[in-house]
């Protein structure tokens, strides 16, 4: 019965991340036409700095993503630790989570250099774009972020069945 579960979940997942991956592609098509306007209308250097800051965007988030699951991975194992857990065990934790946390406001640093660039970027994009324009440049910023983020969250959670799955089946004789 929890293998039929957990299967019905994992098959729901599946569906979900088959439409937020059709949902990124719409996204891909808004944004290579958003692209071309903006080659189109802006300067070299300014189109340039357009094309870092949605490049960075993508790498910047996916990286505060990661980070932040693995450190919640290392939280989730050292709540796990008792008396039996060994002193290097504990240790190695401990060093990991302390690397993971500096590294995560790092990229938390980088997140707030990206949301500066942006606003640059917007501020160039407003001296060429309509209001409407802008409003829809503006949402794709937001729905590549959603997207991203929605993306890695489904495959954190198929991740997650999948080795329950797994183990469940690997316990049963």
């Amino acid at each position: 019965e929890l293998i039929s579960c957990l299967q019905s979940k994992l098959q729901r997942l599946w569906e979900e991340r088959e439409l937020v991956l059709s949902d990124v592609q719409e996204c891909s098509k808004q944004g290579e036409e958003l692209e071309a306007m903006v080659r189109a209308i802006c300067k070299p250097n300014e189109f340039e700095r357009y094309m870092m800051f949605i490049g960075d965007l993508e790498k910047v988030v996916s990286l505060l993503l990661c980070l932040s699951t693995r450190l919640a991975r290392v939280q989730n194992a050292m709540r796990r630790i008792d008396g039996n857990t060994d002193a290097e065990e504990k240790q190695s934790l401990a060093e990991r989570h302390k690397l993971l946390s500096r590294q995560r406001e790092d990229a938390k640093d980088l997140k707030e250099n990206l949301d500066r660039r942006e606003r640059v970027v917007s501020g160039i994009l407003a001296k060429y774009l309509t209001d409407q324009q802008l409003q829809d440049y503006r949402r794709f910023v937001q729905v590549k972020t959603s997207l991203l983020i929605e993306q890695k969250d489904l495959e954190e959670q198929i991740k997650f069945f999948e080795e329950q799955l797994e183990h469940l089946e690997q316990s049963i004789p």
